[in-house]
């Protein structure tokens, strides 16, 4: 399996706890800073190699990101298909909770939603599998570990996997600025899909035409939409709200 590396105190920590088995070694550059040191010394009690390398050796392999001092080399998260949301799906049943992006292509906008439906109790993240973000480094940092916790779904053809989840009785709403709807308003309890388009064009006709309920965010300001991230957050975290009452 090819490998990947994961950067950032969040993502590794996570790692370590979860997936500690996983990581091949982990590349340290000697810095005075506690919290590195506490990681390189939870990896070292866990049994993870630890390999010194200099700052400059950390900025080159990770294209002079914001690592922090710490490299964790991995086997990538495998990316599941349909037929692992299908057994999902009929495995969970009516406790569900999807989050759907249609085209999410920014990987840091992806790693925010990881990391929202990770904090949420998301079953699973779906998207197409075309001009989709993936599990880049830069998508496994912003996700700060959830991209190692939550299963990502990418589908061929995303029209047609709504229609199967609405045939299995999952309900799917979809985030649209334009209908009068409030996300308040709406139902999101039982099996659920939430669909959220991509940057700047929102949900495609197909994928909207597939949503049995549309709904939108109250804007009381002059801006009229948020940041992708920031709207699965509140949906997310409604949907969380009403399904624990």
């Amino acid at each position: 399996m090819s490998k990947n590396f994961v950067y950032g105190f969040h993502a590794i920590e996570t790692l370590l706890r979860t997936r500690a088995d996983n990581i091949e070694k982990l590349l340290a550059c000697e810095r005075k800073d506690h919290r590195a040191s506490e990681i390189r010394r939870q990896a070292e009690s866990l049994g993870v190699t630890v390999e010194r390398a200099s700052q400059a050796q950390l900025d080159q392999i990770s294209g002079r990101a914001k690592h922090q001092g710490l490299l964790a080399w991995v086997s990538p998260q495998t990316v599941q298909n349909e037929a692992f949301l299908k057994d999902l799906v009929l495995a969970e049943g009516s406790k569900i909770f999807l989050l759907v992006l249609d085209e999410i292509q920014d990987p840091h906008n992806l790693g925010a939603c990881l990391r929202s439906a990770d904090g949420a109790g998301v079953s699973a993240v779906v998207t197409p599998r075309r001009r989709s973000a993936g599990l880049s480094p830069a998508t496994r940092k912003v996700a700060s570990g959830a991209a190692e916790t939550i299963p990502l779904v990418q589908v061929t053809n995303l029209a047609r996997m709504l229609r199967w989840l609405a045939e299995q009785g999952v309900q799917i709403v979809g985030l649209a600025g334009e209908t009068e709807r409030s996300l308040y308003d709406a139902v999101l309890t039982g099996p659920l899909a939430l669909v959220l388009g991509g940057e700047g064009k929102g949900l495609r006709r197909l994928t909207r035409d597939h949503c049995q309920t549309l709904a939108a965010l109250p804007m009381h300001g002059a801006i009229d939409s948020l940041n992708v991230s920031v709207a699965a957050g509140i949906c997310l975290y409604e949907a969380l709200r009403q399904r624990t009452v």
